[in-house]
C-alpha cells in the first residue's frame, strides 16, 4: 500500500540508519531499506532492485575485483607474503620500533599486489601482530598500526575502490587513477611510520634482533626479487600499454601460482581449493555491496538527490578551495557509516560532475574522494578494518580505538595536503601520459 505522498528517500534514509545501527552488514541494509522504500512510497516493482544490482555487477572492469582478491590469497598462502616480511624486516627490524616499520612497510609492499585493505590486514597485518607481540609490543597497539598501514592498501595502485571509481566518472581512466594513488599511498606510509617512530620513542619499545650479516642480506634480498617482481610487473605492464588493469588482475593470479608452486614451493593442490574458498567469499562480500549500492543508487537518481544537491551546491558559488573542504566534511562524517565501495558508488556520480564543473582536475579530486573514504575504514562504529584486525587476532575493538588517535591525526594531515597541494595527484598521471 503506497503512503499518499510518501516520497522513497524520506524512507531510504531512517531505514538505512536504522538498519545500521541495529548491526546488520551494510549490503543487506541497503538492499532492505530499498525494499521497504519501494513497499511505501513508490509503485515501481521490487524485480526492479535485482534489475538494478544486476546491472550493476554487469561490468568487464569489475572481473578484476575477484582476480586480485584470490592474488592476494595465493600470495597468503604461497610464502609471497612471509617472504616480504623477511625481507623488510632484516632492514629496520633491528631499529627501536623496527618491528613497526617493518610492519607499515611490508603492508605498503602488499598494497602494491592486493589492491585491498582487509586482504592487507587480515594477511601480513595478522603475521607482523603477533611478531610485534613476541618483541614486547603491546598488542593493542601493533593492532592499531596494522590497521592504520592497512589503510594504504586500496590508495597504491592495484585499487579494487580505484577500479570501482572508474566506473562511476568517465573523465578519469583506472590506469589515471593508478598513477594517482602511488604518491598519496606512500605520504599515508610515511606518516604512519612518524606515527610508530613517535610512540615507540615514548614507550620504549626497542629490539633484540640483530642486523643480520652482509651475506645472509644478500641471500634474503635475492630471494624475495620474484615477490617484489609482481608489484613492477603489475604496475609496469599496465603503464607502458601491455594489458589492462583487469588483464594484470588475472597475470598476478598466475603468477602468484607460478611462485607459490615453483619457487617458494609452499602451495600445494591440497591447500588449493581453501585459498580459492577463501577469496570467493570475500569477492561475494564485495560485490554484493557493489550490487546494493548500485539499487541504492537508483532509488536516489529517481528521487532527483543528485540533481538537486548539485544545483544547491553550484549556487554557493563556492571555491574549489571551499568545494574540496566541504567534501572533506561531508565525507569523513559518510565514512564513520558506510565503506568506501557503496561510498563511491552513491557519491561520486552527485560530487564529480560539480568537481569538473569547478575546474578540479579528476584524479585530483578522486584521490580526495578515495583516501576520505579509505579512513573510515579505520573509524567506528562501522570501521571494518578495525573488526577485522579484532576477530583475526582477539583483540577488543575498544583496545584498537583507543590507539588509534595519533595515526588518525597523521592520516588527517596528509589529507589536507593532498586536498592543498593538486600535483601530488595529478604529477604522476600527466608524466605517464594519461
Amino acid at each position: 500500500m503506497l503512503c499518499p505522498g510518501a516520497q522513497m528517500a524520506e524512507i531510504l534514509f531512517p531505514a538505512l540508519f536504522v538498519l545500521l545501527a541495529l548491526g546488520v552488514p551494510v549490503a543487506f541494509a541497503m538492499m532492505i531499506s530499498v525494499f521497504v522504500a519501494l513497499s511505501f512510497a513508490s509503485h515501481y516493482p521490487h524485480l526492479v532492485v535485482v534489475k538494478e544490482m544486476f546491472a550493476g555487477l554487469d561490468s568487464f572492469p569489475l572481473l578484476a575485483v575477484p582476480f586480485f582478491v584470490l592474488a592476494a590469497e595465493l600470495m597468503t598462502g604461497g610464502g609471497i607474503t612471509q617472504t616480504l616480511l623477511r625481507f623488510v624486516s632484516q632492514f629496520v627490524g633491528h631499529l627501536r620500533g623496527g618491528l613497526g616499520y617493518a610492519n607499515v612497510i611490508s603492508s605498503t609492499l602488499f598494497a602494491g599486489i592486493s589492491g585491498s585493505a582487509l586482504a592487507d590486514a587480515a594477511g601480513p597485518g595478522a603475521m607482523m601482530i603477533r611478531m610485534m607481540e613476541k618483541g614486547g609490543y603491546d598488542k593493542s597497539y601493533a593492532g592499531a598500526l596494522t590497521i592504520s598501514s592497512a589503510i594504504v592498501g586500496p590508495i597504491i595502485p592495484p585499487s579494487i575502490t580505484m577500479i570501482i571509481y572508474a566506473m562511476q566518472d568517465e573523465n578519469t581512466s583506472v590506469g589515471a587513477l593508478f598513477m594517482a594513488g602511488i604518491i598519496p599511498g606512500l605520504l599515508l606510509s610515511i606518516g604512519t611510520l612518524a606515527g610508530n617512530w613517535y610512540v615507540s620513542r615514548k614507550r620504549g619499545y626497542r629490539s633484540d634482533e640483530a642486523r643480520p650479516a652482509l651475506p645472509e642480506m644478500i641471500r634474503t634480498s635475492v630471494f624475495a626479487m620474484p615477490a617484489i617482481f609482481l608489484i613492477v610487473l603489475i604496475i609496469g605492464g599496465i603503464r607502458s600499454g601491455i594489458f589492462t588493469p583487469t588483464e594484470a588482475s588475472v597475470i598476478a593470479v598466475f603468477y602468484a601460482l607460478l611462485c607459490g608452486f615453483f619457487v617458494y614451493r609452499s602451495l600445494s593442490l591440497r591447500t588449493l581449493p581453501g585459498i580459492i574458498l577463501r577469496a570467493a567469499l570475500v569477492s561475494t562480500a564485495v560485490l554484493l555491496i557493489l550490487g546494493a549500492a548500485r539499487a541504492f543508487a537508483w532509488v536516489l537518481v529517481i528521487e532527483g538527490i543528485p540533481q538537486f544537491l548539485a544545483e544547491t551546491i553550484i549556487s554557493w558559488d563556492l571555491s574549489p578551495i571551499l568545494f574540496l573542504l566541504a567534501v572533506n566534511v561531508l565525507l569523513l562524517v559518510f565514512g564513520l557509516f558506510m565503506d568506501p565501495l557503496p561510498g563511491v558508488m552513491i557519491l561520486v556520480p552527485i560530487l564529480a560532475p560539480i568537481s569538473h564543473a569547478l575546474g578540479i582536475a579528476p584524479e585530483h579530486f578522486a584521490i580526495v574522494v578515495i583516501v576520505n573514504l579509505t579512513m573510515g575504514l579505520a573509524t567506528p562504529p562501522v570501521g571494518s578494518l578495525i573488526f577485522v584486525v579484532s576477530s583475526t587476532v582477539g583483540l577488543k575493538p575498544g583496545a584498537l580505538i583507543r590507539e588509534m588517535p595519533p595515526f588518525f591525526l597523521l592520516s588527517f594531515v596528509v589529507l589536507m595536503l593532498l586536498t592543498f597541494v593538486p600535483a601530488l595527484s595529478t604529477w604522476l598521471p600527466a608524466v605517464s601520459g594519461f
